[in-house]
């Protein structure tokens, strides 16, 4: 999956001018209630504004208040002039890059925004990877690294009927083992099912249904 697949399109984004008072900018922020969004001069991306930089540059200005708000411009304070997405990035490098800050911008090769990407986008992808939003039995179990291991995996579920939510393992560079949660949609054949894999060398560490 890529960025471009998820992220929030320039069309829809909340944007400011590089010209804009941090009074405007402030208002924008409030009003749509988000924490941040991209600076834009036509479609060039010139940085990002937070409420929390806002507030920062004002605490630290020897300005009153509503002078400060006034007479600064969005441009003044900007962050991040360098820091964004690529279009053609893929999805999972996004959890590291949005760890510190709550949005990006996703730009072009040209540097010119198409969208944004903020770190509740990401959390949702990933809940949607574990299946956190549909009911279920999740299994945590241990395999052998062996070539095949996944498709007798999915056998086994066909076997038994056994639909599959999500499927998510974890230590790609162990050459022995590797951990691996499932989430499967709860019937008559879940016990019967948990012996097979058990069988088969699939070594159960946990079973909830949540």
């Amino acid at each position: 999956m890529f960025v471009k697949s998820i992220m929030i399109p320039k069309h829809h984004c909340i944007t400011a001018e590089p010209k804009e008072t941090l009074r405007s900018a402030l208002k924008k922020l409030e009003d749509h209630q988000i924490d941040g969004m991209p600076i834009v001069d036509g479609d060039s991306y010139e940085g990002m504004v937070t409420r929390y930089h806002i507030y920062e540059k004002n605490f630290l200005s020897d300005k009153q208040k509503d002078e400060f708000l006034d007479s600064t411009f969005v441009k003044d304070i900007a962050t991040h002039q360098d820091i964004f997405l690529v279009v053609d990035e893929v999805f999972e490098k996004t959890l590291l890059e949005l760890k510190d800050f709550p949005l990006l911008a996703v730009v072009d090769e040209k540097q010119r925004i198409i969208g944004i990407m903020t770190r509740a986008d990401v959390l949702e992808q990933f809940e949607s990877a574990f299946g956190l939003n549909r009911p279920g039995v999740r299994i945590a179990f241990t395999s052998v690294e062996t070539e095949g291991r996944i498709a007798r995996l999915s056998d086994i579920a066909h076997q038994f009927q056994v639909h599959i939510i999500s499927l998510v393992t974890f230590d790609e560079t162990d050459k022995l083992v590797r951990r691996i949660v499932m989430k499967i949609e709860k019937n008559n054949h879940v016990d019967r099912f948990i012996k097979k894999l058990e069988e088969h060398g699939f070594r159960i560490l946990s079973v909830k249904e949540d």
